[in-house]
């Protein structure tokens, strides 16, 4: 039988659970803490759901910047991160005679790289590795939008500048809804003081929120994700952002390439000169990739077309201009590659053999004659960690041969297949599905993976 091998709790873990358990001595033993005891208080506190200590160990953060970093905020511990922007003070209390805050940014996104606090140069630093480049030029605009500059001389002897940055999703729910209504009460509260900055913005139905984008200061924004706009409204969105790195589009109206919107579009995009990551999803751009992308001014990183309808001459642009010199993750599924197609997209792979690392190009109608022909430029890419070739019509034969192509490949660790075209009893039509035959096709692609010494290479494919 195996034995739990979970670490045992630390006397400190121990005596953290015994102060949290009693919430009147948890709050007043903050006030004698030291410093380098409140990072493990406050992931204990949140962690236990303990609201009102984590509230006062907000209120008593000692250093300038306090980051969400790796904790994960579940759905019921949502209340819990309203408790900490609410925590958050922009302005002194009424009985507050010396008021003096440390915390100047509150950080509210999710992050596995990032410390809930950033390392201290001396101990009086105000350095945070996250702080916002424009948040000093937001006051004013703060002000003149929650209409309060007429009790701007009132509290200007007592204002400090904060930051409280969060990640939005804006799509239409109660939960949206309610949280922002937060924020906005928390910008009004603080008569100018308190910068909000959104550095990820992802918007569903761009119409229903142009309202609510008059309270951000758009300039803050790293990434952005629109879904269900129209290509004048998505433009007139990007003549506000200036230093994206990641943009993803998807389900956009475009009424003409040769017109007005994408001309204005593409030179937006073209002054982007810090994007690394494009996505364009269902986004009809056959025979015009290349207007898209000429212009940008620098190879990019990441590059998703899923539902685009490229033809050969996309393929053919891609596998030359100098944009997708370097590609780490390439997405081109539910697009058409065919048997006179295929020669530009084996160049694109032989391009980008050196640097990808993630490639999916399910849904293609990659036949075997398709994909014996790009076997060489795959087997080729040496970075690449992930493949997925899913929904495509090939035979258990040619899978076979796939596999003994790359399990030479030892970054490959994951690889999602097609189930093979007999493991259904009416192929196209993908609705009966042969469970036993498909069964078999596992255990014989296990059996060759563990014949090549790749059981760290895993192969999956999506079944009901």
């Amino acid at each position: 039988r195996k034995m739990d091998h979970k670490e045992p709790d630390t006397l400190f873990d121990l005596a953290t659970q015994s102060l949290l358990s009693n919430e009147r001595a948890a709050i007043h033993a903050l006030g004698v803490m030291p410093r380098k005891l409140f990072v493990p208080f406050f992931n204990a506190a949140f962690l236990g759901g303990h609201k009102n200590i984590l509230m006062a160990t907000v209120k008593m953060w000692p250093f300038p910047c306090l980051h969400m970093g790796t904790l994960k905020a579940r759905e019921s511990q949502c209340e819990l991160v309203k408790t900490m922007v609410e925590s958050l003070q922009v302005l002194p209390a009424q009985d507050s005679a010396s008021w003096n805050p440390k915390l100047r940014i509150l950080d509210l996104r999710e992050n596995a790289v990032c410390r809930n606090v950033c390392p201290e140069s001396h101990e009086k630093s105000h350095t945070c590795f996250h702080s916002c480049a424009y948040f000093e030029h937001t006051a004013q605009n703060t002000e003149a939008q929650c209409n309060v500059a007429n009790a701007q001389s009132e509290v200007q002897s007592s204002r400090h500048s904060v930051q409280l940055i969060v990640d939005l999703s804006l799509d239409g729910t109660l939960r949206e809804r309610t949280f922002f209504s937060l924020l906005l009460n928390k910008v009004e509260q603080s008569l100018g003081s308190l910068h909000l900055c959104c550095r990820d913005l992802k918007i569903n139905k761009l119409y229903n929120c142009k309202n609510t984008l008059r309270f951000l200061n758009l300039k803050c924004v790293n990434h952005l994700a629109v879904e269900i706009a129209t290509l004048n409204e998505v433009t007139k969105l990007l003549s506000l952002v200036f230093q994206l790195d990641k943009l993803s589009l998807s389900k956009i109206t475009c009424t003409s390439f040769n017109g007005k919107a994408f001309k204005d579009f593409t030179a937006h995009l073209n002054h982007m000169s810090k994007l690394k990551e494009l996505t364009l999803s269902s986004f009809c751009l056959t025979d015009h990739i290349g207007n898209l992308l000429r212009g940008l001014p620098l190879p990019l990183d990441c590059l998703s077309l899923p539902l685009s309808g490229l033809s050969s001459n996309d393929f053919k642009f891609l596998s030359q201009c100098p944009q997708t010199n370097y590609l780490t993750l390439l997405n081109l599924s539910d697009n058409r590659i065919f048997w006179g197609d295929c020669e530009p997209f084996q160049d694109l792979l032989e391009k980008v053999s050196g640097t990808l690392r993630h490639l999916e190009i399910d849904h293609c109608l990659i036949t075997d004659s398709v994909m014996s022909v790009i076997i060489p430029a795959l087997s080729h890419c040496s970075q690449l960690r992930v493949f997925s070739f899913a929904s495509n019509p090939i035979t258990m034969s040619m899978l076979t041969r796939i596999l003994h192509h790359l399990t030479h490949l030892t970054e490959l660790k994951y690889v999602v297949y097609p189930i093979p075209v007999h493991c259904f009893l009416f192929w196209p039509f993908q609705d009966r599905l042969d469970i036993q035959q498909l069964a078999d096709v596992q255990v014989q692609l296990k059996r060759l993976l563990t014949a090549a010494q790749r059981t760290d290479m895993k192969w999956i494919t999506y079944s009901d």
